[in-house]
């Protein structure tokens, strides 16, 4: 072994797994149930994770809406079995976990009733990067004494890191920024897999000669990347990086730890961590896996998505374009949405394309294709130059924020300030309005984050309604029953 990779000034690389959240929301749609998590909680507890996500994200919508599942139960459930690791969640600033920027108010009860429940890490982004959306989230997670780890999305104008925008100097000064809010790490986010080997080994080099706290690398396998850019990322010195087990790894979601432990096994690096018990792990995630066969992708041949190399669209982001397309008939106009969206994206002031801006840039894209350009404009798009988001990376276009803002309801002029100075205190209006059906205040925060489904929800948990059958679990005996009914199917088609 060289004496490179022998370097005694090196050390350990940190982990955290991602698996009951990340790994299940980018392959299997979050649906996940805790009932499945719990057989193995205490031996994912021993493998010596610096952290485990199991929060955060799509999974407060998913539970409530698709599972039947009360968010709040999941942390507080898996602590009973998880004690020594560390919880993480995935938190979008003023966004929470939800769409939309919510009042100082709704945001602080949040925050607080997420520490309550076992949340020990909040990894906090904006999808503008605009950190004054980090105010409030930021200071009650401060004085809860809990670790805030603050995140940078990673985007790109051009095929490489470089350009008039998302820069060298852009991402030095926006750490920098994160650590004088007193970051505990800080995070490379890196939503669609496009953050290629060299460029993160060069990030990674100068940010280590201006933070002084732990840097910690998130990306997607989407492009097929992440693996090479970990190795470059960990020769450049990073400190923790973001994995998945194997039956929940690759594809959109992320490198595997499992090639991961073998490949630093013996070096400075080395994680320590036991591959046999990585092993059995990944055999229960096998045996239960056929109970949400359903939602991972089979129309592709490829486990990864050659396409984001060139365009750098997120694969989420693809997906609704195609469903917005399929339903206005007009698939075969996919190519011409493909070359609109970095129109549109830099008319608008060049957001980075994750939740939920990936999703406003997208359908506007699609409506001045098909429509053509601003004939038809949404209502996020109309917030977004507001200035209801935040302040974008680049300013938006004159001409486009002057059709864009016509005839809005809150005026024709910009605001500048921090979004959430302009929301009004929501949390006691809501209160009033779900009334006797929030029997407790996380009750009352999910209706807050999600009024019609969460009241819904409301109506399963305390049985007002009864449960419908899509929500319910299936189970190993319920695939079993369906197999047979293909194979006696397929029996009687062969006879």
């Amino acid at each position: 072994m060289n004496d490179f990779v022998k370097d005694t000034s090196k050390k350990p690389i940190k982990i955290q797994d991602l698996t009951f959240r990340d790994g299940h929301q980018s392959l299997l749609a979050t649906r996940m149930r805790t009932e499945d998590m719990i057989p193995i909680a205490e031996k994912v507890d021993e493998i010596g994770f610096w952290s485990m996500e199991v929060w955060g994200g799509a999974t407060f919508d998913t539970m409530h809406r698709f599972l039947a599942e009360d968010p709040w139960e999941r942390p507080r459930t898996l602590k009973k079995y998880i004690k020594k690791t560390p919880f993480s969640m995935l938190l979008r600033g003023q966004n929470l976990v939800g769409y939309r920027n919510y009042a100082d108010d709704v945001v602080g009860a949040f925050v607080d009733k997420a520490c309550e429940v076992g949340i020990d890490i909040f990894r906090v982004f904006d999808a503008l990067n605009d950190f004054r959306n980090f105010q409030t989230a930021v200071e009650r997670i401060k004085a809860n004494g809990k670790h805030f780890q603050g995140s940078i999305c990673y985007s790109l104008t051009e095929r490489h890191l470089g350009g008039d925008v998302f820069n060298l100097p852009y991402y030095l000064s926006k750490c920098e920024q994160l650590q004088e809010m007193g970051a505990d790490t800080i995070c490379i986010k890196d939503m669609a897999g496009i953050a290629a080997p060299y460029d993160i080994y060069k990030l990674i080099t100068e940010l280590k000669k201006v933070i002084a706290v732990p840097i910690h690398f998130h990306s997607h396998y989407t492009s097929g990347m992440a693996s090479m850019s970990f190795i470059k990322a960990i020769e450049a010195g990073v400190d923790i990086l973001d994995t998945c087990l194997a039956p929940f790894a690759m594809r959109t979601s992320h490198p595997a730890i499992e090639p991961l432990v073998v490949t630093l096994q013996g070096t400075a690096w080395d994680t320590g961590f036991d591959l046999s018990k990585l092993l059995e792990i990944d055999d229960y995630l096998e045996s239960i896996a056929p109970k949400y066969r359903d939602y991972l992708a089979t129309n592709r041949m490829a486990v990864i998505d050659t396409g984001v190399l060139a365009h750098q669209i997120p694969g989420g982001m693809i997906s609704n374009l195609v469903s917005q397309l399929k339903e206005a008939n007009a698939l075969d106009r996919l190519a011409e949405v493909h070359a609109e969206i970095p129109i549109t994206r830099k008319e608008l002031g060049t957001p980075p394309l994750v939740t939920p801006t990936s999703q406003i840039v997208g359908v506007q894209a699609v409506l001045n294709v098909l429509l053509g350009k601003y004939k038809m404009i949404t209502n996020q798009v109309k917030d977004l130059v507001y200035g209801l988001y935040g302040k974008t990376p680049t300013p938006v276009y004159p001409e486009v924020q002057k059709i864009v803002l016509k005839g809005y309801k809150r005026g024709e002029t910009p605001i500048t300030g921090r979004a959430a100075d302009f929301i009004e205190p929501e949390l006691e209006e809501d209160r009033k309005k779900i009334g006797d059906l929030a029997k407790t205040e996380e009750d009352l925060l999910t209706y807050a984050l999600y009024p019609t489904t969460g009241e819904q929800f409301l109506k399963w948990k305390y049985g007002v309604e009864e449960r419908p059958d899509e929500v319910k679990p299936k189970t190993l005996e319920d695939i079993k029953k369906e197999d047979e009914a293909i194979a006696q199917a397929m029996a009687q088609v062969k006879a």
